[in-house]
């Protein structure tokens, strides 16, 4: 079962079949390095406190309300009450509406993705029938769930032994394309600049491949943070950046497809620091001198701690 506790829990309905489910998050930021703020003269962490913009005079917890602003700093005052008697009452169930084809869903409405699971034992073997009856149909199914007193559309397709939830944005969310895009001129490329284009695409063509996805500014922090608490001098000047050449666009395609040719098509070497060497992430985030917990070094403290305490395995012999 998952590890970490569950988002939402309820009963997932298709007509007259139902059964239990939970719902866990399918993405997390948790892991990434985060700051605080802190006093720079004293080093203590610092907390923040509403101040009334007119008097300027700090606001306790029990004055603090909620104001739509209709008007220039004119406010439509609104109590909690007033609008948890509004709010949708949660059923605690999805209840699957329709099913839509896959294809006709615009990517802009893609929200927030969730794991769904059978929550009990009994439930078991009708969470398995609606997963089935929508595999290989190239359909979702669309229903209703709410979430922190917000009913949102939620898509659901199956996905290994479970179910992917996907929460879809409302209309009023997405922004029209036109407005960005209506005023960008329609050009006629030249066919033979087409030709070559296309064979530059042909040359980079890959697998989608998600774990070979390098956050180089989050190595680069981790790396500043171990080399700045082993006391080493931090460079505060950042590298300018050449301009780039203005040249012939046909020029510029030619000169692409050449230099692909010379590395024979394979993807990037992994980015080296200034001396030349190789930067890992395993390499920033497990240094020995790397001491204070950050975020994504949590796990492997936790792993080295238990190994130590651990008893020594008798060596074994190395395989041919």
């Amino acid at each position: 079962m998952p590890a970490s506790r569950p988002y939402w829990k309820g009963y997932l309905k298709l007509s007259l079949v139902s059964c239990p489910i939970a719902l866990y998050t399918a993405s997390a930021s948790s892991e990434r390095v985060s700051f605080r703020q802190v006093n720079k003269k004293t080093g203590n962490r610092l907390r923040q406190q509403s101040i009334d913009e007119v008097t300027r005079e700090p606001v306790e917890a029990e004055d603090k309300g909620k104001g739509y602003e209709y008007a220039k700093n004119t406010y439509l005052m609104m109590d909690d009450e007033e609008l948890d008697a509004v709010a949708i009452e949660s059923s605690h169930t999805i209840e699957i509406d329709s099913f839509v084809p896959r294809t006709q869903i615009d990517e802009r409405y893609l929200d927030s993705p969730y794991y769904i699971v059978p929550n009990d034992q009994v439930g078991q073997d009708a969470f398995a029938v609606i997963r089935e009856a929508m595999r290989g149909k190239d359909m979702v199914a669309l229903g209703r769930v709410v979430l922190s007193k917000r009913e949102r559309v939620i898509m659901l397709h199956p996905w290994d032994r479970g179910l992917m939830g996907m929460t879809l944005r409302y209309p009023y969310e997405v922004r029209d394309s036109k407005e960005y895009f209506d005023e960008i001129p329609d050009v006629k490329v030249p066919k033979d600049m087409l030709q070559l284009a296309e064979h530059i695409l042909e040359t980079k063509k890959a697998d989608f491949e998600p774990a070979s996805f390098v956050d180089r500014y989050e190595e680069a922090v981790v790396e500043l943070l171990k080399n700045k608490q082993a006391g080493m001098t931090i460079s505060k000047g950042r590298p300018s950046a050449d301009a780039p050449n203005v040249i012939n666009l046909m020029d510029a395609l030619r000169r692409s497809l050449g230099a692909d040719k010379a590395t024979g098509g394979k993807k990037a070497a992994p980015t080296k620091g200034r001396k030349g060497k190789t930067t890992k992430p395993e390499d920033l985030r497990n240094a020995p001198q790397f001491k204070f917990p950050i975020a994504g070094g949590k796990s492997k403290a936790k792993e080295d701690k238990a190994a130590a305490e651990a008893p020594k395995a008798k060596p074994r012999r190395k395989s041919a």
